[in-house]
């Protein structure tokens, strides 16, 4: 449980995303409403994957986007973190080009969620080490993207950020895992500032895994890629450097379930006591974000939704529907969505925000957010 003291609840002062929709965040904000699903066919020369589509970040080249120096070895997870922060320190200009966002220094923390890194990158290591000569011969170069923190740790080098540097990996709950850290972060004074988000790649290793996880429940969803990342810092902070604070952090809640079936009544439990402690009625909230999780997962999201809102339905954001199945980027991607339909004015200033998460593995979770 995180829920914020009255009058010193974080902000998210600013955001970007990486996504099928676009390079960058004014580019997901303007394509998320028209509901068109980003899916494409999957070239077989390029792909050697079990599904015929997939929602893929359009134009994404890392070396045409980061340069050459540097990233011959980087994995797609790496290139889609590195520069979705970068969008988001410089304001989203060209290629990354132009002035950093004010405030965020080499003492800035940095929570980045993923899921186990680059599943590509772990099995092209270990493949190398089977086939090659002797059979040991590796490139040495490649070994750090088969580390879970590689992402994370090469942003910081990318961006010169010496605050706290942390990768979290908890599925689809992802996302809201790592905004609760970098909350506690700042609650313990180890970082002011700290940037928050997830990231998730799409390849032919991780395409394989999905398939072999999905054969009981014959899912058709579409697997998506990406990154979502958004600053986080005290709303004085925000103030002092001319940005006006997105959206308050009110709470966050989270339980466990045994099963998909458990999942119902423990989520709408969750989501229960994160209104209880907020003091926020179901009344009063003017949108949910769930998580759009495919199969049984996602039909225990909407019953507890439904259970724990009595009845109530505001508007309902699925970034799945449109960017696809982003595993651990899915919840970083739900707040992106709330903070773009923020930006939109179709969520008014003041009203509050519900974004919950499920995951297989028994994660369930939710968050306030109250738009400024």
């Amino acid at each position: 449980m995180v829920n914020a003291p009255s009058g010193a609840a974080p902000v998210i002062s600013a955001w970007t995303a990486v996504s099928p929709l676009g390079l960058r965040g004014s580019e997901f904000t303007a394509a998320l409403r028209s509901g068109r699903p980003a899916a494409r066919p999957l070239d077989p020369e390029e792909w050697s994957a079990p599904f015929r589509e997939a929602s893929l970040v359009p134009d994404f080249h890392i070396r045409q986007i980061l340069g050459r120096k540097g990233t011959r070895s980087m994995d797609r997870a790496t290139g889609l973190a590195v520069t979705a922060i970068r969008q988001l320190l410089t304001g989203e200009r060209e290629y990354g080009e132009g002035e950093r966002l004010p405030g965020v220094g080499e003492e800035t923390g940095l929570a980045l969620g993923t899921s186990t890194g680059s599943a590509q990158s772990i099995m092209d290591f270990t493949r190398d080490s089977l086939v090659g000569e002797k059979p040991f011969y590796v490139d040495p170069a490649r070994f750090p993207n088969t580390v879970m923190n590689c992402a994370a740790g090469q942003s910081a080098i990318w961006h010169g950020l010496r605050g706290p540097n942390t990768t979290i990996a908890g599925g689809r709950a992802t996302g809201l895992l790592a905004l609760r850290y970098a909350v506690r972060l700042q609650r313990a004074g180890r970082a002011r500032a700290v940037l928050c988000g997830a990231v998730e790649e799409f390849s032919s290793a991780r395409a394989w895994l999905e398939w072999h996880a999905r054969a009981d429940e014959n899912s058709a969803a579409v697997l998506g890629e990406g990154a979502a990342v958004w600053l986080l810092e005290p709303d004085a902070s925000a103030r002092e450097h001319g940005r006006e604070g997105l959206a308050e952090v009110v709470g966050l809640e989270f339980g466990c379930a045994a099963d998909a079936k458990a999942a119902r009544t423990v989520l709408a439990e969750t989501i229960g006591r994160l209104l209880d402690r907020t003091g926020v009625t179901p009344g009063e909230l003017r949108a949910v974000a769930d998580s759009g999780a495919p199969g049984a997962e996602g039909e225990a999201e909407l019953a507890a939704l439904a259970d724990a809102l009595g009845g109530k339905e505001p508007p309902r954001i699925t970034a799945a529907d449109t960017i696809g199945d982003t595993c651990a980027a899915a919840a970083a991607f739900q707040i992106a969505a709330v903070l773009a339909m923020a930006e939109r004015k179709e969520i008014p200033s003041g009203g509050a925000a519900l974004v919950t998460t499920v995951d297989r593995d028994g994660v369930v979770g939710a968050a306030l957010l109250r738009i400024r």
